[in-house]
């Protein structure tokens, strides 16, 4: 278990960090009245997905492997990461539809169909939870 101690935390520490950014969306409005720019705004956290990984990596590095990492041992921790990850994914779903933004859903369902992007059917089937 010590030996993907490092992967666990880091796991842990972009479950967390999902879900201050989840709070923020929300509080930004675009869950709601903003909700026409949600899909772009998002994508900014692919942004500090990318730091969170190599900072993780880099902890890996410096206090696993004692500065000296190989590609196949990076991979192989980033890998360890993901798994925790989406392990973890399933609660932070929980957490954000229940407690942080439960009206997400039927607010991009409304917008979908207020904007012509589809019916009320195709966005019910799409957006389901």
């Amino acid at each position: 278990m010590k030996k993907f101690a490092i992967e666990i935390k880091w796991g842990v520490i972009f479950m967390i960090v999902s879900l201050l950014w989840m709070l923020l969306e929300k509080q930004l409005g675009w869950h709601d009245e903003l909700i026409s720019k949600h899909a772009t705004y998002t994508n900014i956290f692919a942004i500090l997905s990318i730091i969170l990984f190599a900072l993780a990596l880099f902890d890996k590095r410096k206090n696993y492997y004692n500065g000296k990492m190989t590609w196949l041992q990076g991979f192989l921790a980033g890998l360890g990461i993901t798994v925790i990850v989406a392990v973890l994914s399933p609660l932070g779903q929980y957490i954000t539809n229940t407690f942080i933004s439960p009206e997400y859903f039927p607010n991009v369902i409304d917008y979908s169909v207020e904007s012509g992007k589809m019916t009320l059917e195709q966005a019910e089937k799409y957006f389901n939870q």
